[in-house]
């Protein structure tokens, strides 16, 4: 049973090895809409924080 997982991995090393080369992703434009929700997202995320603050300062 060793003897033909060795044997196999050493027919399957070479495949790896004939892989395609990495490509780098090339970054999409930033549409309105993403910018629409970042801006909704960091609005809320400021609101949270001065809530957070305005609970925490009353302690």
């Amino acid at each position: 049973m060793k003897q033909t997982l060795c044997a196999l991995t050493l027919c399957l090393a070479p495949l790896a090895a004939m892989a395609d080369s990495f490509e780098r992703p090339i970054p999409q434009p930033q549409t309105d809409v993403a910018e629409f929700w970042f801006m909704i997202a960091s609005i809320l995320l400021i609101a949270a924080l001065v809530s957070v603050h305005i609970v925490l300062k009353r302690r």
